[in-house]
């Protein structure tokens, strides 16, 4: 199974260090966001990535291209021009890089790299928060709901788009703008999806959270997984900070790999 993470936006609210780089690269401990975000799946034992990239994209692709070399330990014999790799630690990814635009919308960047996800269910994410969520279990979720797609509920204050849970609590009844007036569950990102929803996307211009998760509403096509445990997501500076002081803590509690 791949996991397709959505890394193209310009992270606005952070826009005293996105503009240097885009928000995924944002480092936490020493490491882009992105990062965690992937270790937090190879845990799970999914490996196989589409990165979705749009503002300031090459230094993502630039990132992959040079990681291999900035996790070993090698031996530059500069008389023959040779290396001798001594020490490596890398994790066994595969990581597709997707152009899907600069001012492609979320739903825009999902179509575009439908090719790199064929006919099989996919997981997708945001490219910059991070759960302990047992990914596992959200996709055996999925296959027992037979939806198109699986959204994972969170608990969190703030400025996101709220969830109406059915009474069965496996289905949305719609979803809407949050006010302040709300409760706390948000869509807190984790999808997995059929690649039927595809056809639920128009283009470029197309947000995923409007009229194709709407339309998966309307139709009963989406179920809710509900995840108790920690969701963070890095949105400001001050969100950063918090990751960054739980990382110093020496247990973050997103660090579900050895």
């Amino acid at each position: 199974m791949k996991a397709v993470i959505l890394a193209g936006g310009y992270g606005t609210r952070l826009s005293e260090e996105t503009g240097v780089v885009p928000k995924p690269l944002l480092e936490i401990g020493g490491r882009p966001i992105l990062w965690h975000i992937m270790k937090i799946y190879g845990a799970h034992g999914i490996t196989d990535f589409v990165i979705c990239c749009g503002y300031k994209g090459t230094l993502i692709k630039e990132y992959f291209l040079n990681y291999f070399n900035r996790n070993s330990d090698f031996t530059i014999d500069l008389s023959s021009n040779s290396v001798e790799i001594t020490h490596t630690a890398i994790e066994p990814w595969r990581v597709t890089l997707a152009d899907t635009g600069l001012e492609t919308m979320t739903g825009g960047r999902i179509k575009r790299i439908a090719p790199y996800v064929g006919n099989e269910t996919f997981c997708l994410t945001y490219g910059d928060g991070v759960s302990d969520i047992d990914i596992g279990k959200l996709v055996e979720f999925h296959r027992q709901q037979g939806t198109m797609a699986t959204v994972t509920a969170v608990r969190q204050p703030g400025r996101f788009g709220t969830l109406d849970l059915s009474e069965d609590v496996t289905r949305v009844n719609a979803i809407r703008e949050k006010s302040v007036l709300d409760g706390q569950t948000i869509n807190g990102g984790f999808f997995v999806l059929e690649p039927s929803i595809f056809d639920l996307i128009e283009g470029d211009s197309t947000v995923w959270e409007e009229a194709p998760l709407q339309g998966l509403v309307s139709s009963g096509q989406l179920s809710v997984f509900r995840h108790g445990g920690f969701w963070q997501n890095m949105d400001t500076l001050r969100d950063k900070n918090l990751l960054q002081s739980m990382w110093d803590s020496n247990n973050p509690p997103w660090r579900i790999w050895n």
